[in-house]
């Protein structure tokens, strides 16, 4: 392979993965808010429901929340290596 075939491929993998990389941060934050607030919203209705079981769901509610966020994490740091790599 020629060399500026060569330069020419790895600008346009950059460009490609690199913005994908940044738009995949994005959704991974949009998505972890979405998710946490959802979470949230549940755990307010059942205890608005079932007032006695308040302690049990909150432990639930932050719980899955830490997953979500976890997730989310994780999500972030494999889109940086990404944009790093490419």
């Amino acid at each position: 392979m020629k060399l500026m075939t060569r330069v020419a491929l790895m600008a346009f993998l950059f460009l490609m993965f690199g913005g994908l990389a940044g738009i995949g941060m994005g959704l991974a934050a949009i998505g972890a808010g979405i998710g946490i607030g959802l979470i949230g919203h549940s755990a307010l209705a059942g205890i608005a429901r079932q007032p006695e079981q308040a302690g049990a769901i909150r432990g639930t509610m932050i719980l899955m929340a830490a997953l979500v966020e976890g997730v989310a994490l994780i999500a972030v740091v494999f889109c940086l290596v990404l944009s790093f790599i490419a």
